[in-house]
């Protein structure tokens, strides 16, 4: 029943089935009040209000430090669908429906339908994926663009095939794509495994090579996971050119983007410092069960080979030890960077699944451990993930509905409407909630003491403000009454309630 199970394609479209319902459902109901979404929306909102094509501000008329490729996705998918919510959350949505199909087609291709099924599940069944499916963010994006160079990499490791001018230019093109999706943290998550696979390749073909120096040159040539400087150089001129234009005409980008962004990462004075092993118990976590299937198999291999690393890293293969160094290469120097945050450590998730792919498929299987007296203990981490991933994130949806969790975007709705059918000019009063310039399609904020001179002057008709302020500019602003429509009351730390004073 279990063999029938795993090596069965329907199965795999029913774990695809799930996991892209987790992915839309992840996130709702749909806010832009956590995980600084409102900034990275509002770079696309911008562009299209305002024309800020290559620079953009956040909310708070500071400098946004992302550059601006995912926004201008969610421009061009706006002028398609007319809606921001859309418009937001496809890139990402779309991304992870990608990576997902990609993983399950290159684990079936290399291990077989078992292990496809089990890259699939293991990258669509974590608490990591469907959270960041939807989220405006530009983390998942930036993933499936890294997953396309590394996986670039171990299909040529695995055809042991040189690289070509057209394969430069395609790693050109993905790298200045992540570039300008997130700057050269892409280099991070490639250079530290591409570095290691290359001594480890090197010294591999020497050895193979002993007695015929030609034959050592052929397989250097041939295993290479090195495409050659200039696609990392021109990709990092390209990246470079934004940010000089930035530093010479955007007010302030050096100490927002250059300084604050970037370098502060390094310091632990601007952004708050996390602890060395940070990432290690998070991915521990949040990738299980499937983190902690891949620790088991690795410690069955060793004891079946007496505890003797070197005898299993000698006896990997090629493309086995590139997933290896390209995941452990990303989460090694992350972790040495001070600034340190769950969904940053993202893009090591995907390889992670190939490499689990690689561990229960015909190649990389324990030697004590075959595929038949594996797939029991699949099966388990299986349906262990379907019930722990889908409760928590349908238990995360419920609470969401319940706390409120979306009250500012229902209110920017409820404004949005009355203001239309009122004919109201109506601004929003300088508020902390950053989402709520976006949820009023607003593109600043009015300081109090601005607001209250137009409204004598009879220019503006409503005013939104948070409940703390209200009453101090009821009292400076003629004929202000509350309107019915306000925030439901949200906890403390969601924030603060707001309403609509009108005429």
């Amino acid at each position: 029943m279990m063999s029938g199970l795993l090596e069965d394609q329907r199965t795999a479209w029913v774990i695809a089935a799930v996991s892209f319902l987790l992915f839309l459902i992840g996130n709702l109901p749909w806010q832009l009040d956590d995980y600084d979404q409102a900034k990275q929306g509002f770079t696309s909102f911008q562009m299209i209000k305002e024309g800020r094509w290559l620079y953009q501000q956040t909310p708070h008329a500071h400098v946004a430090t992302k550059p601006p490729l995912v926004a201008w996705i969610s421009g061009g998918l706006f002028g398609l669908t007319r809606s921001w919510d859309l418009a937001w959350r496809l890139p990402s949505f779309l991304a992870a429906v990608a990576l997902a199909l990609l993983l399950f087609r290159s684990a079936r291709s290399a291990y077989g339908l078992t292990a496809g099924l089990i890259a699939e599940a293991a990258f669509g069944l974590n608490l990591l994926s469907p959270r960041l499916a939807t989220l405006v963010r530009t983390d998942m994006p930036l993933a499936l663009v890294i997953f396309l160079i590394g996986a670039l990499i171990w299909q040529k490791i695995r055809a042991q095939t040189e690289w070509r001018l057209r394969d430069q230019v395609y790693v050109f093109v993905l790298l200045t794509v992540a570039m300008l999706i997130k700057g050269p943290i892409v280099y991070a998550f490639l250079l530290p495994g591409i570095g290691v696979f290359e001594w480890w390749r090197r010294r591999h073909a020497v050895v193979a090579g002993v007695g015929d120096p030609g034959q050592s040159h052929k397989v250097q040539l041939e295993q290479s996971a090195w495409p050659g400087w200039w696609p990392w150089i021109a990709s990092l001129v390209v990246f470079l050119l934004w940010v000089i234009g930035g530093i010479l005409f955007q007010p302030g980008f050096f100490d927002e983007v250059v300084m604050r962004e970037f370098v502060g990462r390094f310091g632990e004075t601007i952004h708050r410092p996390q602890p060395l092993y940070f990432y290690l118990p998070h991915l521990l976590h949040k990738f299980a069960p499937w983190s902690l299937l891949m620790v088991a198999i690795a410690l069955v291999d060793l004891h079946s080979r007496r505890w003797r690393l070197r005898s299993a890293l000698r006896d990997m293969s090629p493309e086995t030890f590139w997933l290896l160094c390209w995941s452990l290469g990303g989460v090694i120097v992350m972790s040495l960077i001070p600034s340190k945050r769950v969904d940053r450590i993202f893009p090591i998730i995907p390889p992670l699944c190939l490499l689990l792919a690689a561990q229960i498929g015909r190649h990389g299987a324990p030697r004590r451990l075959d595929a038949s007296a594996l797939r029991p203990y699949l099966a388990i981490a299986l349906v262990v993930a379907l019930l722990f991933t889908g409760s928590y994130t349908i238990w995360k949806v419920i609470t969401g509905y319940r706390h409120h969790r979306d009250a500012l975007a229902v209110f920017g709705r409820d404004v949005r409407r009355e203001a239309a059918a009122h004919h109201w000019r109506y601004e929003v009063v300088s508020a902390k909630d950053e989402g709520l310039l976006l949820y009023l399609q607003k593109t600043h904020f009015i300081d109090p003491d601005h607001a209250i001179p137009e409204w004598n002057q009879g220019n503006l008709d409503a005013l939104v403000a948070s409940t703390e302020k209200a009453p101090s500019l009821m009292s400076r602003l003629p004929d202000a009454t509350l309107s019915q429509v306000r925030s439901n009351d949200r906890k403390k730390e969601q924030g603060s309630d707001y309403v609509l004073l009108i005429h």
